[in-house]
């Protein structure tokens, strides 16, 4: 898996805004985050945010902030202690928890082709009967051939995606 483009992302805000109104509110935008596993109180969605809803470039400008906080930046683990960057290792481990139980929909603890399929379709990433694409993303992770990812797979696809 790739990260995200600027089209995939345009798609999530189309389907994010329920009312057609060319904003995403703070709680569509929530209900995105909580199912994608990130956590954030109403209170620090608004702080970090600084307003009530989001046109379609300030969401862009909202999902690079987020993936450039998330990323490796060796400046900034160079400037922190091992304690802080132990926490933050820890953070993450904790978010791909997360967002692999959303989408291990069964609780088998295996991520298969049809539950990646349904939940990039619902996050409108991905169109239906497109197996093939499913297919090429796990295999691709894949370490035992399963056909399936397990939580070190997915947590390794992750890791590498973020990268």
């Amino acid at each position: 898996m790739s990260p995200l483009t600027t089209n995939d992302l345009k798609r999530i805000f189309q389907k994010l805004d329920m009312n057609g109104d060319d904003q995403v509110s703070l709680e569509e935008l929530s209900w995105l985050l909580e199912r994608i596993g990130v956590q954030f109180s109403q209170t620090e969605l608004e702080s970090f945010v600084g307003k009530p809803s989001l046109n379609l470039d300030e969401f862009l400008f909202f999902y690079e902030s987020i993936s450039k906080h998330s990323g490796n930046n060796e400046d900034e683990y160079n400037e922190k202690d091992q304690d802080e960057v132990e926490v933050e290792v820890e953070e993450i481990i904790i978010d791909i928890v997360k967002v692999f139980k959303v989408f291990d929909q069964n609780d088998d603890r295996f991520i298969s082709c049809e539950e990646l399929q349904r939940v990039l379709i619902r996050l409108g990433l991905m169109v239906e009967n497109s197996d093939r694409d499913c297919k090429s993303m796990i295999n691709a992770f894949d370490a035992n051939f399963d056909g399936k990812l397990d939580f070190e797979e997915f947590k390794s696809m992750m890791l590498h995606t973020s990268s």
